[in-house]
């Protein structure tokens, strides 16, 4: 598919509702997302067969939940706030992973985008600033999709260790708050079971 064809596919259609509008990132963490679906040989699973690992918190990992239906909630897909473009897919079916990195130089910044996003973004930007931005930025978006993946990424296989499966524990009380927090993940703390979240605030 082209740029366009992708653009109005029910896929980046999903992508672009959940994240809430259309970005270049997103259309990176499509485009990653596909690849990597695509050389694990996997269709997109009802539950925890794939396990999705990203290296960055910004608008790709969107892309990579809607495509993969990877979710925190089900405990396979674990965000590593690197800072970098990077997705890996794990199989537990097959053992194997795929790692998607961007490649360096593969996607350079426009600086008049930049300047004019952050103008936007502070509503600063007058009109003809805030039209200007949304060509630039649905040519950035047009770019990143129309790229060959091998232009825009490295590819390699790689082997991991899979995380658990998702589990279910009963709670127990917090001795500081008295909420009920999952077994497995109070503290001892001067011989309390206390919740991580009074640990990192004890004042609370």
């Amino acid at each position: 598919m082209d740029a366009q064809q992708i653009l109005d596919s029910d896929e980046f259609k999903k992508c672009a509702e959940f994240h809430g509008h259309v970005c270049p990132g997103l259309s990176i963490g499509y485009k990653a997302a596909k690849l990597a679906m695509d050389r694990l040989g996997e269709a997109r699973p009802d539950d925890e067969e794939i396990v999705a690992i990203v290296e960055t918190n910004a608008c790709s990992a969107d892309a990579v939940q809607v495509l993969t239906g990877c979710t925190f909630g089900k405990g396979n897909f674990i965000c590593k706030d690197y800072g970098k473009m990077v997705l890996t897919l794990l199989s537990r079916k097959t053992g194997l992973g795929i790692r998607v990195a961007m490649r360096l130089g593969a996607f350079s910044p426009d600086e008049r985008h930049i300047e004019l996003l952050g103008k936007v973004m502070s509503g600063e930007a007058g009109e003809e600033e805030t039209k200007q931005f949304s060509e630039l930025h649905l040519q950035r978006i047009t770019d990143v999709l129309g790229m060959p993946d091998d232009d825009l990424f490295v590819v390699r296989t790689v082997q991991t260790n899979l995380p658990a499966k998702a589990i279910i524990e009963p709670s127990e009380p917090c001795f500081k708050c008295g909420e009920p927090t999952m077994r497995t993940k109070l503290e001892t703390s001067n011989g309390e079971r206390v919740c991580r979240g009074c640990i990192d605030h004890p004042l609370c």
